[in-house]
């Protein structure tokens, strides 16, 4: 089974996103992710989630979003993860203003992992426990150790 919480590090948690926009999401997260070990065109990457965003939005309801992308701008999968205390309007499903956002990338040619990492995903958002933990996290560590505790 794929765990995300083998790719997710404290670096690449932000507990307090300043962006006030969909695109300011996107452009305050990449940068969490622009040093993970997979990445290899940072530029090509942001475009391939800006143009995946463009086809549908990736707000998928309560209260979270998953801007995300399959590209060849990275070589293995690379996560993010930031709050919103407020929430950002990501034109989600639901219109609810989303307050946890997951950015992802995965290579092109990884699909079935890509499958299923998104699906694994959703199955943890399901858990009102699990969301519920993410945003009271005082700490990038608790972030890492919820995803931990979850997929154990």
């Amino acid at each position: 089974m794929v765990k995300l919480s083998d790719y997710l590090n404290t670096s690449q948690v932000c507990l307090e996103l300043k962006a006030v926009d969909k695109a300011g999401v996107i452009n305050e997260l990449a940068e969490y992710v622009k040093e993970a070990k997979g990445m290899k065109n940072f530029k090509t990457y942001i475009k391939d989630v800006f143009r995946r965003e463009e086809v549908a939005t990736t707000g998928i309801g309560g209260e979270v979003a998953i801007p995300h992308a399959r590209t060849d701008a990275v070589d293995s999968f690379v996560i993010a993860f930031g709050r919103s205390g407020g929430g950002v309007d990501f034109n989600a499903l639901d219109s609810k203003p989303c307050k946890l956002f997951f950015m992802l990338g995965t290579p092109k040619d990884q699909v079935p992992q890509y499958l299923q990492i998104l699906a694994h995903l959703t199955r943890l958002l399901k858990d009102k426990a699990f969301c519920n933990e993410l945003l009271a996290a005082k700490t990038p560590e608790t972030v890492v150790h919820v995803f931990e505790a979850a997929e154990k």
